[in-house]
C-alpha cells in the first residue's frame, strides 16, 4: 500500500495553482490523505472530485473555509471512521480513518498551538484523543498508519533554526514531550527511523523571505505506524519538489503481510 499525505492549505486553491487533479492522477498511490482542505465536498470543483481511478471522502469543519481532511482512495475500504467521536474535535473536521482488513489508515490535521500557546490545551487534548483512538484500534488486533500535519517538529534536527524557535508553536516543550511519549508507547516516526540523522529534510516553509528557496523549513508532516507494523515499511519519502502549498507531500509504502 503506497500512501501520500499532504497539507494542501486549501484544496480549491491548490487545484487552481498547481494542477492538483493531474498530479493526483499521476500518483502510484493507493491512498492520498489531505489536510487543511478548507471545503465541503459540494464546494469542490468536478475536476477535483471526479479524478479517474479515485474515490474521495471529505470531512469538513462546521466553520466554512477552515480545517478539514480528506482521503482519496483506489478501493473502497471495509470501514470508515469520520472523526474521533468527540464533538469539540469533530466540529473542526480534523480526522478521517479508513480500515482495510486489519490496518487502519488515518488522515489527521493536528491543531496549531498558536502564539503564546493560546490553543495548547486544546491541542494536547486532541493529541490525547488521537492517541487513545489508535490504541483502541490496536487493542482490537489492528495495525495503524497515521499520516498528516502533526504541527510539531519533534527534534532539533527537524527544523532549520531550533534555538530561535524554542518558544514558538510547533516547537514548544509540551508538544515535543507529547511526541516523545507517543513514540515511547509503541509508535514509530517512519521517516526519522529510516533516516535517523538526515538533516535539512523539511515539509513546511514560510511564504516569507524566500524560505523555501533557501530551505529554511520545518518537518511538520509525518507518517507514524505502530511498532509491530514497522517491519512491513518498505519506503518513506518527502516530495519537496511538489509545490502549490506551503507544505509538501510525504509518503510511506507498506508491504502486504507475508
Amino acid at each position: 500500500m503506497r500512501c501520500v499525505s499532504w497539507n494542501v492549505n486549501g484544496l480549491r486553491a491548490v487545484a487552481r495553482r498547481s494542477g492538483f487533479a493531474a498530479w493526483l492522477a499521476r500518483q502510484r498511490a493507493d491512498l492520498v490523505m489531505l489536510q487543511e482542505t478548507k471545503a465541503r465536498l459540494a464546494e469542490l470543483p468536478a475536476e477535483v472530485t471526479g479524478v479517474d481511478g479515485f474515490g474521495v471522502r471529505v470531512v469538513h469543519a462546521q466553520k466554512k473555509g477552515y480545517s478539514g481532511v480528506a482521503i482519496y482512495y483506489r478501493d473502497e475500504p471495509d470501514e470508515w471512521f469520520e472523526g474521533l467521536g468527540e464533538p469539540e474535535f469533530d466540529a473542526e473536521g480534523r480526522a478521517l480513518f479508513a480500515r482495510y482488513g486489519k490496518v487502519v489508515y488515518g488522515s489527521a490535521y493536528f491543531p496549531n498551538s498558536q502564539e503564546g500557546g493560546r490553543r495548547l490545551d486544546y491541542r494536547l487534548r486532541f493529541n490525547a484523543r488521537v492517541h487513545a483512538f489508535l490504541d483502541e484500534q490496536r487493542a482490537r488486533g489492528r495495525h495503524v498508519v497515521l499520516g498528516g500535519d502533526y504541527n510539531v517538529s519533534h527534534r532539533e534536527i527537524d527544523l532549520a533554526r531550533p534555538r530561535e524557535n524554542v518558544g514558538n508553536p510547533g516547537f514548544l516543550p509540551a508538544e515535543r514531550d507529547w511526541f516523545d511519549a507517543f513514540l515511547a508507547s509503541g509508535y514509530t516516526d517512519t521517516f526519522r527511523r529510516r533516516h535517523p540523522e538526515l538533516a535539512d529534510a523539511y515539509t513546511w516553509w514560510s511564504y516569507r523571505a524566500g524560505a523555501r528557496a533557501r530551505n529554511v523549513g520545518w518537518r511538520l508532516d509525518y507518517f507514524c505506524v505502530d511498532d509491530d507494523l514497522w517491519p512491513r515499511v518498505r519506503g518513506v519519502g518527502i516530495l519537496a519538489d511538489v509545490h502549490g502549498s506551503d507544505h509538501c507531500p510525504v509518503t510511506v509504502e507498506i508491504a502486504a503481510r507475508g
